[in-house]
């Protein structure tokens, strides 16, 4: 039988559009070693590792008349220098010029008559050190057969890569008339996969949200708020082609003493310290915030299956990231209140679902932030739009150091992509005693990202300072 993409997979695909990519990044910083960390030891690592990601060496396949949903194979053409690629900022690189050019490719759409992944190696940064730019399509990453990159190539002790033989060997490219013959055979099986397929392949919207919701496994079912349009604002717009990237470092000891102060899970203290900082982002826009005003964020949570009892990336099937609608109360100037708000809100969806603690995440091999905010945007774009104004990810990660061959990381930041009418998207990650913020705006939209990311800083020193 064909490796046929998932009907969520498929959509993906379907709806991508120029200005709105559909893949995850991340950017992660390096020392170089004494003894260097160059293009070819990079490439030499993740061609051993690719045996472990069949997914990687694989290409999408249309069905002729789009008779059913395109299948995976293999890539007789595969080329790892395509994928993993060379580039530098001009000597010594600041980290500015570096996110400049984050933005710059994850504004690019990915071939997709090749793998859906690419890598950058970015030499020239100041202080000798190097970055890997990664960035995976939504329709690849499920967590369970297919993780990210990242969590893969990351190991917990330095790594030398020893050359050896690769003897993977594509397997033949079916033919038009297979894939024909397999569509049919399905379709007897099951007839209204037919309709399904023509009309969401040519842009049939209803078409396609329903077959979301069906796909996501009663995802909006979780959504115990009531589920309205999102409050208007500047953040929800058609966006452009063009993106702006910033960034925030904070100690994670921080978070921990506001959390002794005034209750709430770091997660909790995030979104208050996101929170503050829209509120005077649109501030200092002149946008009117009465005390009342709140912008809505989708936040997506990984879950146990029932019967679950330790956290795995395999318990993840089907998908099991549940996206929730919180209400940020950007009108409260009080920041503790901010905080409380929505420590109560976070607090109704953790009590009543399945929610995945930040301990038994980092249980999890590899650096499964990485393969989180694959997942959580996977869920995240499985939504409308028009019911929230921004998706923030979450995915707590090791606090001892990780190493790409001989290399030690030493930040790393995800880019969690943009829908059609979304201008900003955050995503977070805690790794090595810090927290870090990857802030993605839509360049029109939201072109002083950069004063907004340090407007999280400040927020986060306003409830460090904040007693009740």
């Amino acid at each position: 039988m064909p490796d046929r993409l998932s009907a969520l997979d498929a959509s993906f695909l379907y709806l991508e559009e120029a200005a709105t990519p559909m893949h995850v990044g991340g950017v992660a910083v390096f020392e170089r070693p004494r003894d260097g960390f160059d293009h070819e030891q990079l490439l030499c690592l993740v061609s051993q590792r690719l045996g472990y990601l069949p997914r990687y060496r694989q290409r999408v396949l249309a069905v002729p008349g789009h008779l059913a949903r395109p299948v995976w194979v293999d890539d007789t053409d595969f080329d790892l220098n395509y994928h993993v690629r060379r580039s530098a900022l001009p000597s010594p690189g600041s980290d500015d010029q570096l996110f400049d050019l984050v933005a710059r490719l994850m504004a690019r759409p990915m071939d997709q008559e090749r793998p859906l992944w690419e890598a950058y190696f970015v030499e020239g940064l100041e202080g000798d050190r190097v970055a890997l730019v990664t960035k995976t399509h939504q329709a690849m990453v499920d967590g369970v057969g297919t993780v990210e990159l990242g969590q893969l190539i990351l190991d917990t002790a330095p790594q030398l890569c020893e050359p050896y033989e690769d003897t993977w060997t594509p397997r033949r490219m079916p033919s038009a008339t297979q894939l024909v013959l397999d569509a049919i055979s399905e379709t007897v099986q099951q007839p209204g996969e037919l309709v399904e397929n023509v009309r969401a392949f040519v842009g049939d919207a209803a078409a396609t949200a329903d077959k979301l919701a069906d796909t996501v496994g009663g995802v909006a079912s979780t959504l115990r708020t009531l589920v309205r349009p999102a409050p208007a604002g500047p953040l929800n717009t058609h966006v452009s082609g063009g993106r702006v990237f910033a960034v925030v470092r904070t100690r994670l000891e921080d978070y921990r003493e506001i959390r002794a102060e005034h209750g709430g899970t770091v997660n909790d203290i995030v979104l208050a310290a996101i929170t503050g900082a829209l509120r005077e982002w649109l501030l200092s826009r002149g946008a009117g915030v009465p005390a009342s005003a709140t912008l809505r964020a989708l936040v997506p949570m990984a879950v146990l299956e029932a019967d679950t009892v330790e956290f795995s990336t395999a318990g993840l099937v089907n998908n099991q990231v549940e996206a929730h609608l919180v209400d940020l109360l950007v009108g409260e100037p009080n920041p503790v209140l901010r905080l409380q708000h929505i420590s109560h809100a976070m607090r109704a969806y953790t009590d009543s679902s399945r929610s995945v603690a930040a301990r038994a995440m980092l249980k999890v091999g590899g650096f499964a932030p990485a393969t989180m905010h694959s997942l959580a945007a996977r869920a995240a774009g499985s939504f409308s739009g028009r019911i929230f104004n921004l998706v923030i990810t979450n995915s707590p990660g090791p606090q001892q150091p990780l190493y790409a061959g001989q290399a030690r990381m030493t930040r790393m930041y995800p880019v969690i992509p943009l829908a059609r009418n979304q201008a900003l998207a955050i995503g977070v990650t805690s790794y090595h005693g810090n927290v870090y913020f990857g802030l993605n705006g839509d360049r029109k939209a939201v072109s002083d990202v950069g004063n907004l990311a340090t407007m999280v800083e400040d927020s986060l020193e306003e409830l460090k300072g904040a007693h009740w």
